[in-house]
C-alpha cells in the first residue's frame, strides 16, 4: 500500500472531524468541514445506520489518517502495545505520539505532520545532536530535538514556529524558540493528548 496522495482534505470530511492535515488552512475559513461537514462522494448527505464494526473501523482510519500511518505500520503498532504493560489503547497513543515526525509537529517546527515528515526525511532535524532522518524514530523523555544549523533560516520553518503559540506546546514537552531547540520532559499521558479519540474501539477491533 502507497502513501495517499490525493486531496487530504477529503479524509477530514470522511472521518467527520478536523484531522489538522493542511496545516493553517484547518484553522481559516476554508476548512472544509466548517464547509461541507458531509462525507464525500454523491452519497455523501445520504444518512447512513453505522454498525459497531464501522464505528470501529472509522475510528481505526482516523487515528492512522491523523499520525499519516500505514496499515501495516499501524498494526505492528497496535502488537507491541498490546504486549506492553499498561492499557493497550493509552499504549498506543504513546507510541504515536512520540514518533519524530510527530514531536517536530507538536514542537512548531511545521505546520503538519506531513511537512514535519519532510523535514525530517530531508535532514532538517538533529536529535541529541546526531542527524536522524527516520520519522518513525521514537524519541524518548530527555531526548533533544532540533533544527540543524543549516536549516534555521528556512523561512517554512521560522513561519511555522512563529504561528506555533505556547499554549499549544504539549505539557510533555518544553521548547527554546530561540535556538529551535525542544526537550522531551517526560512521556505523555493519555491526559495530554489532546484529540477525540476513541482508542478503545480500535482495541475492540484488533481484538476480534
Amino acid at each position: 500500500m502507497a502513501n495517499y496522495t490525493g486531496p487530504v482534505c477529503r479524509l477530514c470530511r470522511r472521518e467527520g472531524s478536523k484531522l489538522y492535515l493542511k496545516g493553517e488552512r484547518c484553522v481559516s475559513k476554508k476548512c472544509s468541514i466548517d464547509r461541507r461537514n458531509y462525507p464525500p462522494g454523491q452519497n455523501g448527505q445520504r444518512r447512513i445506520k453505522v454498525k459497531e464494526y464501522g464505528l470501529q473501523l472509522r475510528e481505526k482510519q482516523k487515528v492512522r489518517r491523523i499520525y499519516g500511518v500505514l496499515e501495516k505500520q499501524f498494526r505492528s503498532y497496535f502488537y507491541i502495545a498490546d504486549r506492553a504493560k499498561g492499557v493497550t489503547g493509552e499504549n498506543l497513543l504513546n507510541l504515536l505520539e512520540t514518533r519524530l515526525d510527530n514531536v517536530t509537529y507538536r514542537f512548531g517546527f511545521a505546520p503538519s505532520r506531513s511537512m514535519a515528515r519532510q523535514l525530517v526525511r530531508h535532514n532538517h532535524v538533529s536529535v541529541n545532536g546526531r542527524k536522524v532522518n527516520i520519522p518513525s524514530f521514537r524519541v524518548r523523555q530527555g531526548d533533544v530535538i532540533q533544527v540543524r544549523e543549516r536549516s534555521r533560516k528556512a523561512e517554512n520553518i521560522i513561519s511555522s514556529l512563529e504561528a506555533r503559540a505556547d499554549n499549544q506546546i504539549p505539557e510533555w514537552l518544553s521548547l527554546d524558540r530561540g535556538d529551535m531547540k525542544g526537550i522531551v520532559k517526560s512521556a505523555p499521558t493519555r491526559e495530554m493528548i489532546q484529540y477525540p479519540i476513541q482508542e478503545q474501539l480500535i482495541v475492540e477491533l484488533y481484538s476480534k
